[in-house]
């Protein structure tokens, strides 16, 4: 893309939208300065920008495609769903099938409200949780980035403008795979913990090194793990059971990648309520909390003389043309085992990429580590320490070769091709990057550095 039109397009973004972008994350200071500032459309693994320029695509509009970009099929059953007019006066027919699906895919859902953002849902799970239990607090692991853009959540990350102190004074932190941080929370805010929240599952996983590859190869933590103890989240479950607070699953990213009945299957555990989204219906808007019926049913009004909570009331949570997708999505997963070909393609993008880097001489400084499903991507300085300045050349390099990766998400549309050109065009990037190391990064860097979104200041 010419500069003059990019810097057109990038001036009129900044001057209509806020920040650029509706999720900060598809941000200006999240892409090297080379990036498209806006895309025109996508097709499978493919994306192109204003000018025709095509790249293959890792980003999968922010993990939440998995079948591939506008797939002729899930297309088709949304289509459908608008003919019948999208949004009905009563609850429709299609929302009840979409929530039956999701109840028979996930063993722990008994019952299930859809909303348009996963936010909306993992807010809603932290009401469920202080209704249900009369309690106050609710922890979450400070290394998971993100849970929702309420207050509750965004007033724990250096972005505190605009929330007042209290509104977040009853989110706590502790740290993931450190049973102890969590138990002492417990000590101090004795009887008045509601839940803890957290991921399945990141690059961090909850078995110890030992159990992850067996975990991996199997499929289920039942019967791969030696001991049960040695499964965090299993932990996490039976201190929750034991104190009387509600064990919650935030499985925005992990479902519909980890396994079709979300991480949890794999991990073999059950929480109390669940909370879905991105890729639950490749790329269309659809959210979901579920849980457990006695849990869930705080949201109810068929209860007389009950005490009412205001869950979960959106206009167009149950829209018709999302749950459509959703439902033809997860026929498309079971018939073409769209969960195993991620775990196979990510297992041989992990193995040629660390190959490549062997054979480029920089296998100290770039690496994609973490289990196949979820490779996190690590570019590191002279010194072996990660560098936003260095990831952000190797983003840059592998973008000039054609390959957009700002981080790794792979869908079902990656195949033996994509493979291959990714290869390629990482061999090209690290040529450069290879030279970077030697000669520093701002003799090959256009523009600046990508910075952390959770910043106090711009």
């Amino acid at each position: 893309m010419t500069i003059i039109k990019a810097d057109t397009l990038r001036t009129r973004l900044h001057r209509a939208i806020p920040g650029g972008a509706h999720t900060y994350s598809r941000g200006d200071d999240q892409f090297p300065a080379i990036a498209p500032p806006a895309l025109a459309r996508g097709k499978g693994a493919y994306v192109w920008d204003a000018e025709g320029n095509r790249y293959l695509d890792y980003g999968m509009a922010l993990r939440s495609v998995t079948l591939g970009y506008a797939d002729d099929r899930v297309n088709a059953a949304a289509f459908e769903e608008m003919e019948k007019g999208v949004g009905l006066t009563r609850p429709s027919l299609t929302e009840l099938e979409a929530a039956e699906t999701l109840i028979e895919l996930v063993p722990s859902v008994e019952m299930v409200k859809f909303a348009k953002n996963g936010s909306n849902v993992t807010t809603a799970a932290v009401k469920i949780a202080r209704a249900f239990t009369g309690r106050r607090y609710v922890c979450v692991p400070r290394q998971q980035p993100f849970f929702s853009f309420d207050d509750w959540f965004i007033g724990t990350t250096p972005v505190k403008r605009g929330i007042p102190p209290e509104f977040h004074a009853s989110t706590l932190l502790f740290d993931y795979g450190d049973l102890a941080s969590l138990r002492q929370l417990f000590v101090e805010y004795s009887g008045d913990i509601a839940a803890v929240m957290l991921e399945p599952a990141t690059a961090l996983v909850p078995c110890p090194s030992s159990c992850a590859d067996r975990l991996f190869a199997s499929g289920s933590c039942a019967g791969a793990c030696p001991s049960s103890s040695n499964n965090f989240l299993r932990q996490v479950q039976d201190l929750c059971r034991a104190e009387g607070a509600l064990f919650i699953l935030d499985e925005m990213i992990t479902g519909f990648r980890w396994h079709l009945s979300g991480a949890q299957a794999l991990f073999d555990v059950t929480p109390d309520l669940s909370t879905f989204g991105k890729a639950m219906a490749n790329g269309f808007s659809v959210a979901a909390i579920g849980g457990r019926r006695e849990v869930m049913e705080v949201g109810a009004i068929d209860r007389p003389g009950m005490e009412r909570t205001f869950l979960l009331s959106t206009t167009h949570g149950a829209e018709m043309t999302g749950l459509g997708a959703f439902i033809e999505t997860v026929r498309i997963y079971r018939e073409k085992n769209v969960v195993g070909h991620l775990w196979d393609y990510g297992r041989r993008l992990q193995r040629g990429f660390t190959e490549v880097a062997q054979a480029r001489g920089v296998a100290h400084a770039v690496r994609v580590e973490g289990p196949p499903i979820a490779l996190n991507l690590v570019a590191c300085g002279p010194d072996g320490v990660p560098s936003l300045a260095y990831r952000t050349l190797l983003v840059q390099e592998l973008l000039r070769n054609g390959v957009m990766m700002p981080w790794i998400a792979v869908s079902h549309s990656h195949g033996e091709s994509e493979l291959d050109q990714t290869l390629s065009a990482l061999s090209a990037a690290l040529d450069v990057y290879s030279q970077a190391l030697e000669s520093g990064w701002e003799k090959f860097l256009v523009g600046s550095p990508i910075r952390p979104v959770f910043r106090a200041r711009n």
